[in-house]
């Protein structure tokens, strides 16, 4: 499908390789995959590089390997900015040879005297370059190139989520396109690029709203075709804060491997930050891709809510296939059975939220005896707890079939038979067999751990029977 300007659709996302993908990172890079998706377009993935300082190869594996995770396919190789320097630097000079730029040799004593006299008059910083009109060169001194910003009149964007907004071109400054030392800044990097790659919408968070306005200035001095901009407010904290790291702005990675969370539940929340369907609140990948348009996306900043995500991804958990989660369990339990944890999944899903919580339900299958029983459970093997107990082994070592339904028939009975409600039989049972107060139910439990080691636990709970 194409744009208003008969343009195919073409969405990018292009994150800076300086540290993990974050999760503001992971939505603007969703929203962008979303939205060419719905459009028929192409999604594009560029790794912006040009900070050589800062930039590494583990961030770099960080962003792809998030992605992956997220299921956010791009289109083609994934790009690097650093390879179109001199591609950069060639629009430079040709901005200069149209008179859109021109070469300043200002020195830094000359541009920090100019800054303390604004920050004297109480004004915003803008340069007075007395270059700017001057056209002849200056033989080996050193220049940057700055870009020769309109000064009169005023800039509108029609943005699709901010709505129609304006600036005064005397607000614009003229920056530096190309540093003395022939390097690009990101202000034209982003922009040849863009146009380079055929972006035509330019989907990212509204700190970046000031940028686009310079940047319009240099796509209209090379006469190029305007990107649709669309920015999406922030995310912040739940108290309305800037999100930060105690608010949960870790990498994706970290809310997969330190949190267990899975990627559908991850994707489904962040569509939700800013965006919206009617109430739909649980939307599949397919719904997502047919639903979301920008005109959805919301003005205000969304605030991050870690226990509604959480609560998310129980949902996400309960309908997950119990083999996959057993693969994605298995390596937070060493040692652990996958058969087991497969046959288990059932009843350990029904009442976790993340794979923690899941990997923590399933311990008590893989510990050894004599198990290490918490403060809580010991409580509850009593001297009177374990007489019962007692009973129970002697009844249960009788059973000629160790299944769910006979397990609950002869429990049932083995209370009945000492006067005692099925809970006070089954809280120490539980205790005993589990070293917790909180497990699956306790005729499942028996039947997972099967004849032997359930006795073999009972036993070394018991008061022996007479």
């Amino acid at each position: 499908m194409a744009d208003q300007n008969n343009r195919p659709v073409v969405t990018r996302f292009a994150p800076s390789p300086t540290g993990y993908l974050h999760i503001g990172g992971a939505r603007t890079a969703l929203f962008n995959w979303l939205y060419a998706r719905h459009r028929g377009g192409k999604f594009l993935l560029r790794i912006e590089d040009t900070d050589k300082a800062r930039s590494t190869e583990d961030a770099i594996d960080a962003i792809l390997d998030g992605m992956n995770w997220l299921g956010l396919d791009w289109d083609g190789h994934e790009y690097y900015q650093s390879q179109f320097w001199a591609r950069h630097a060639e629009v430079a000079h040709r901005l200069l040879e149209r008179g859109a730029a021109y070469r300043c040799y200002m020195t830094q004593e000359e541009l920090a005297a100019q800054r303390e006299q604004a920050r004297a008059e109480r004004k915003p910083f803008r340069i007075d370059s007395p270059w700017r009109d001057v056209t002849e060169g200056q033989g080996d001194t050193p220049f940057v190139i700055r870009l020769k910003a309109p000064r009169e009149g005023e800039t509108v964007i029609d943005d699709e989520v901010q709505g129609r907004v304006t600036v005064q071109n005397v607000e614009l400054d003229d920056f530096v396109l190309l540093r003395s030392d022939g390097t690009p800044t990101y202000m034209l990097a982003v922009v040849v690029d863009d146009h380079d790659m055929g972006v035509t919408h330019v989907i990212r968070g509204d700190d970046h709203l000031n940028n686009a306005f310079r940047q319009l200035a240099i796509i209209r001095a090379m006469g190029w075709p305007e990107p649709t901009y669309a920015h999406v407010p922030l995310i912040h904290g739940p108290d309305g804060a800037k999100l930060s790291k105690r608010h949960g702005a870790m990498g994706v990675d970290a809310y997969r491997d330190e949190l267990g969370l899975l990627s559908e539940a991850v994707n489904n929340y962040l569509l939700r930050l800013g965006w919206g369907h009617g109430d739909d609140e649980i939307i599949s990948r397919a719904q997502a891709i047919e639903w979301f348009d920008l005109p959805q996306v919301g003005k205000s900043p969304s605030r991050f809510d870690f226990k509604k995500l959480e609560n998310l991804n129980g949902h996400y958990i309960r309908e997950a296939d119990d083999a996959r989660l057993a693969d994605l369990v298995a390596p937070r339990l060493p040692g652990a059975d996958k058969a087991l944890l497969v046959k288990a999944m059932p009843e350990l899903k029904a009442r976790a939220h993340t794979l923690n919580e899941l990997a923590d339900g399933a311990r008590f299958l893989f510990v050894q005896r004599p198990l290490d029983v918490d403060e809580a459970a010991a409580a509850l093997l009593t001297p009177d707890a374990r007489k019962i107990l007692g009973a129970a082994y002697a009844k249960l070592g009788a059973l000629a079939e160790w299944e769910p339904a006979v397990l609950e028939a002869a429990i049932r009975e083995i209370a009945e038979e000492n006067g005692v409600k099925l809970g006070k039989l089954a809280q120490p049972l539980r205790a005993a067999l589990t070293g917790r107060t909180t497990s699956p139910g306790i005729f499942d439990v028996l039947a997972l751990l099967g004849r032997d080691e359930s006795l073999a636990r009972i036993a070394d709970q018991m008061e022996p029977t007479e």
